[in-house]
């Protein structure tokens, strides 16, 4: 159908010349692939205006695309709204209606010519090719990023089982060199790290750290083995791997590398397992494959994995080690696509690949856990509330009675449990999964989130620093080690931050500083947080920063907003609450400060050590109600004491 539109549109700082295919951000050239693109153009011809899935499918995807459109329609809505630095929370440019379809939501203008910089020529770099390869012809190898063309939904499903394959076929390689003495002595660290992506379907793309995920989880329950979450390797997906860099930051002593090329119904995975210290080579090797029976190939795998390893397994290891019921394979493609979602913190898109997944499969436990997982995520942090929380509350229950200790399901259940005031509960759940792997990282850190809450600091460090042992980086709820903060300890607070500038730790980076009293830098880095991603925590580094500035009327507005968000949608994190009492505080306002302070605590946050002494909350102390609400984090700190460590 011929475009409506001028040769050039622009809105806001982006032009969109539809002669040359190109979108420009303020005269300079944005990678965006066709298909995104090509979503662009239409929601642009219907700007204001709802272009429904079902024409959106009938515009830019054939008839035998219809069984995986929805994924493919998430994918390239995901890649248009980076490239537009846009939000499905709070869109400028791409708005979701409901179930309906999208809408173009930014004021547009046109020009009838283009202008000087603006038309492709010489010396641009051209996107790819789609054409075809020859039969018997494998795709040539692009660039990271390069525009790719769409190839079998069933090719993405093979390639799974056989990235847990690469497990089976390396692994051993490595493993049976070490004596049983050394195995004894400590686990050997390894990180897999997410395969690139080197064919040409970009809509493929989420496969790489999914693929990653999938070994990671299967190896969880194995105690001799210490490897990285996949929140600790998530940051390497897409660049290039500079070994003794990668080893030394996640330090591990092996690192399993890997790409994987399609085209059509053949699959080529390139592999390396490497020697952190020497580089050496342990094993490498090209698979050439084509599709088949996944399910009966991922049984296959998982008992070869055990035997090959000559793991020494205990009998509850080797119960929960048994081949997985079979999936179906379009549920399994929709489960790992939420998987990626989860992983970019794109928390409504990894709800919507997760329904989709158990819709089509109910029986499939580890997409029960990562839906709740995703809906308590979005409850918190994008402020989605009690409705969220019920729906995680039910996926976890649904998880686990299918598989009665899966220990994701366990552990994101742990996390439910703190953020909605049941700290006491939560404890049992994790220790069990220790005793299950003593050196699964993210149950010590979840551990230590626990102890945090209820004022046990000490032990919130000792189970906390044990996880960033066992995998540095790794990043629970509130991916930072927030009890340095609470024992006054500020530059090791801000040394055990990451290193990264995502809005989270921006905001954290800040609160540190302003403990610090280093206000200049803490308001650059809270409001860069704000700029970034306007949440819950962001908007409380707003407010700080409003509060630098004397800008007293403005912060407590803001604040005003972010607690009746929380009191109306029922959202949990009572350590968020704590945080809005403390900015309260510092903006003067002690009223406000101990309704937000008394409701932290009635909400499960009881830190009473911390309370007693935080010097935010110092302007507080004379208040009448102050003692009272001091005496209640007391007493339920006292009983938690009792009950966990006598």
């Amino acid at each position: 159908m011929p475009s409506t539109l001028p040769p050039l549109v622009r809105f806001a700082d982006f032009e969109v010349n539809l002669r040359a295919g190109e979108l420009r951000r303020e005269g300079s050239k944005v990678r965006l692939q066709e298909q995104p693109f090509s979503l662009l153009t239409v929601l642009l011809e219907s700007a204001g205006e709802v272009v429904t899935r079902e024409e959106l499918r009938k515009r830019l995807w054939s008839e035998d695309t219809f069984v995986d459109f929805d994924h493919r329609l998430a994918v390239a809505v995901s890649k248009l709204r980076d490239a537009l630095r846009d939000s499905a929370e709070k869109p400028l440019f791409v708005e979701t209606v409901g179930r309906r379809g999208y809408r173009f939501v930014g004021q547009l203008e046109s020009a009838d010519s283009l202008p000087a910089g603006s038309r492709g020529g010489v010396g641009e770099t051209s996107l790819p090719s789609d054409r075809p390869p020859a039969e018997g012809e494998l795709p040539e190898v692009a660039p990271l990023g390069s525009t790719r063309s769409r190839t079998s939904r069933l090719t993405f499903l093979f390639s799974v089982g056989f990235a847990v394959l690469l497990g089976v076929i390396i692994l051993p390689r490595f493993l049976h060199t070490r004596s049983a003495k050394q195995q004894s002595l400590s686990p050997r660290s390894l990180a897999i790290l997410p395969l690139q992506n080197r064919g040409q379907d970009s809509t493929a793309d989420f496969l790489g750290l999914s693929l990653a995920d999938v070994l990671i989880t299967k190896l969880a329950y194995v105690h001799t083995l210490s490897v990285r979450p996949s929140a600790a390797i998530e940051k390497y997906r897409g660049t290039t791997i500079e070994l003794q860099r990668v080893a030394t930051d996640l330090k591990v002593d092996t690192l399993l590398t890997g790409s994987f090329i399609r085209d059509g119904d053949n699959l080529r995975i390139t592999y390396q397992l490497v020697d952190a210290k020497t580089e050496g080579i342990l094993g490498q090797g090209v698979i050439d494959l084509k599709y088949d029976n996944l399910l009966a190939v991922q049984d296959k795998v998982t008992s070869q994995l055990i035997s090959e390893l000559q793991l020494t397994l205990s009998p509850t290891e080797a119960e929960r080690l048994k081949p997985e019921a079979a999936v179906n394979p379009l549920a399994y493609e929709y489960f790992l696509q939420g998987l990626d979602f989860h992983g970019q913190h794109k928390f409504p898109l990894a709800i919507e690949m997760l329904e989709k997944s158990t819709e089509i499969d109910p029986n499939y436990a580890p997409a029960w856990a990562y839906l709740g997982a995703s809906y308590t995520s979005d409850a918190a942090f994008e402020l989605g509330g009690r409705e969220q929380y019920r729906r995680a509350q039910a996926a976890y229950e649904r998880a686990l009675a299918i598989r009665p200790h899966l220990i994701d399901a366990q552990m994101f259940l742990a996390n439910l449990l703190i953020d909605t005031g049941k700290v006491e509960q939560a404890v049992p759940l994790l220790r069990d999964a220790l005793k299950t792997n003593g050196n699964y990282a993210a149950a010590h850190w979840e551990l230590g989130y626990a102890y945090r809450f209820a004022g046990m600091l000490d032990e919130s460090v000792a189970e906390c620093e044990q996880a960033r042992q066992l995998a540095p980086f790794v990043k629970g709820n509130g991916s930072v080690l927030n009890t340095y903060l609470y024992l006054g300890q500020y530059q090791k607070f801000l040394e055990s931050l990451p290193v990264e500038d995502s809005s989270f730790v921006l905001f954290y980076r800040g609160f540190g500083e302003f403990h610090e009293k280093e206000f200049d830098q803490a308001s650059r880095d809270f409001d860069r947080a704000y700029e970034l991603d306007p949440t819950l925590y962001t908007g409380i580094g707003k407010a700080l920063s409003h509060s630098i500035h004397q800008r007293k009327t403005e912060g407590l507005d803001l604040l005003n907003g972010l607690e009746r968000k929380i009191r109306d949608r029922g959202v949990g994190d009572p350590e968020g609450t704590y945080k809005i009492a403390q900015a309260y505080a510092v903006l003067g306002d002690k009223i406000s400060a101990m309704r937000a302070l008394h409701m932290s605590v009635e909400s499960g946050f009881f830190s009473y050590p911390y309370l007693s002494k935080d010097p935010l909350l110092n302007d507080l102390r004379r208040e009448p109600e102050f003692d009272q609400t001091l005496n209640t984090a007391r007493q339920r700190h006292e009983a938690f004491k009792r009950a966990f460590f006598q």
